[in-house]
């Protein structure tokens, strides 16, 4: 079983703005049986009004996806924090709501089900942050937004496996905090269990606060040179064997999409 995450950025293009791809484009070159999304917008503005949740999945040739906001707005400017009628799947039309809404998705070749959504508060603080601007990135002091993971069993050929798609605070220890709330709460689950996306927390530090199987080491920001491992793909109740091979199968996907690589590993049982 192929698995990807991938911050996309809400799809911002990194190449000139004549050449970009939309995507679509690049969605429909990943190759996966399940992925992992963060960053991601449905109905905003500055991304064209898209539901990137579906168009990745539709361009994957996925047909099952769930959509979880954490907030209501636009990052950086006005928002609110998002509730669970908010969320959508591909069991459920628009319903007719036009809010603007940014989260996680998780689109998947095999069925899900029992579908939860984890909610964690913003940080009180704001942090500098390097965000990717043109002609060159720029340092601006940016305010914390509460995350969103969503948790939902897979029906794939290797079993059951339930999955937890998640993107943490960037403030420290609070990404720390929020995984460590997360791995509780899938601790007791009886199937394999992978959690993925962006942690916010560089390298191995992941392994080491969560105390689960890394199925790959491998750096993942910025994508024009990657240095820094944000981006994880955790498990727990995998064999040795396994792991081995997932760690063996790990690659990064250098994308014109996203100041992220998207993380691949293949998952056996």
């Amino acid at each position: 079983m192929r698995v990807v995450t991938w911050n996309l950025l809400h799809g911002i293009a990194l190449v000139d703005p004549l050449e970009a791809p939309s995507l679509a484009q690049v969605a429909g070159s990943i190759t996966a049986d399940l992925i992992s999304l963060q960053e991601v917008d449905r109905h905003q503005e500055r991304s064209n009004y898209e539901h990137q949740t579906k168009i990745v999945a539709d361009a994957m040739g996925l047909p099952y996806w769930v959509f979880a906001p954490a907030i209501t707005g636009t990052p950086g400017e006005s928002w609110e924090g998002a509730t669970d009628s908010h969320i959508h799947t591909h069991e459920h039309s628009e319903s007719g709501q036009e809010q603007p809404h940014y989260g996680v998705g998780l689109a998947s070749r095999y069925p899900i089900s029992n579908i939860e959504v984890l909610r964690f508060k913003a940080a009180p603080i704001s942090l500098p942050l390097l965000v990717p601007s043109n002609p060159r990135p720029r340092m601006i002091k940016v305010a914390d937004e509460p995350r969103v993971a969503i948790i939902a069993d897979v029906e794939t050929p290797l079993g059951t496996f339930t999955v937890a798609t998640t993107h943490l605070s960037f403030v420290p220890g609070f990404n720390v905090k929020q995984l460590r709330q997360l791995t509780k709460q899938l601790s007791e689950r009886k199937n394999p269990v992978l959690i993925f996306g962006d942690f916010n927390l560089p390298g191995k530090l992941a392994k080491f606060v969560s105390r689960w199987d890394s199925l790959a080491e491998l750096p993942t920001y910025p994508t024009f040179k990657p240095r820094i491992q944000f981006d994880h793909i955790i498990a727990r109740g995998l064999s040795d064997v396994s792991i081995k091979q997932a760690q063996e199968s790990a690659e990064v996907l250098q994308l014109p999409i996203s100041d992220h690589c998207a993380l691949v590993v293949e998952v056996t049982k």
